[in-house]
């Protein structure tokens, strides 16, 4: 992958971040939101493990949306994930690309 194409992916993952991180004025919103972040950051840790790049990372995220839309909609705590799924899934690779090998804030 491109340099500029990684940067580019990785501003995604921070927007999603950020939109997570707006609702926490909402507690129960943002309860909801946490709790859907853990279940990607599960499957995250399933696909990839623990030792991996940002490159790699990126590569999972292009078939996210299908595995991501599964793992929600098998475990649905409440309706109205499909609204929700872009913000968490981009705010999980967000979280998860802290663990990069090769990750520079």
């Amino acid at each position: 992958m491109a340099p500029a194409a990684l940067e580019a992916t990785r501003r995604e993952w921070e927007e999603g971040h950020r939109r997570l991180e707006s609702a926490a004025s909402d507690r129960r919103r943002y309860a909801l939101l946490l709790e859907e972040l853990e279940l990607v950051l599960d499957e995250l840790r399933r696909r990839i493990g623990q030792t991996f790049t940002l490159e790699q990372l990126a590569t999972v995220y292009r078939d996210a949306d299908r595995w991501v839309q599964d793992a929600l909609a098998e475990r649905e705590r409440e309706a109205g994930w499909p609204a929700r799924m872009t913000t968490v899934q981009d705010a999980a690779f967000h979280v998860y690309s802290r663990g990069a090998v090769d990750y520079r804030p």
